[in-house]
């Protein structure tokens, strides 16, 4: 027996601004609204599900955790990069060197996340 991820839940200041954001980068929809706590999934898939919470401060050093997202579609890794930085991500420095093939990017909060070099197809591709 083994467990299933069904939720991330992300802290937020401004529920209804990263829930923007998240759904029109991911192409998913708020799916639940309960005591100011906005749901967020793939409207083909019932999990997982990306839980924005609200009351916690601003965000405040490095993530812990975050997302890596792979550009899909037929894009490339710079289109999909130049695609969030016109939703309202911006470029982010984690430490990270100049030869890494991922692009570290923050959400409007400045919630970290990745994109990653090999796109969907490449990696389905290679089985």
């Amino acid at each position: 027996m083994s467990a299933r991820l069904c939720n991330v839940v992300v802290n937020a200041t401004d529920t209804r601004l990263l829930a923007d954001f998240w759904c029109a980068a991911l192409g998913w929809s708020v799916v639940d609204e309960e005591d100011g706590v906005l749901s967020l999934a793939d409207p083909d898939q019932p999990w997982p599900v990306l839980d924005l919470v609200p009351g916690a401060g601003a965000k405040t050093g490095h993530n812990r955790l975050h997302l890596d997202l792979r550009a899909d579609g037929g894009s490339t890794q710079a289109d999909e990069v130049e695609r969030l930085l016109g939703l309202g991500a911006r470029r982010a420095d984690v430490g990270q060197g100049a030869d890494v093939s991922w692009v570290v990017l923050a959400d409007p909060e400045g919630n970290e996340f990745c994109v990653l070099g090999r796109t969907v197809g490449e990696v389905l591709a290679d089985g």
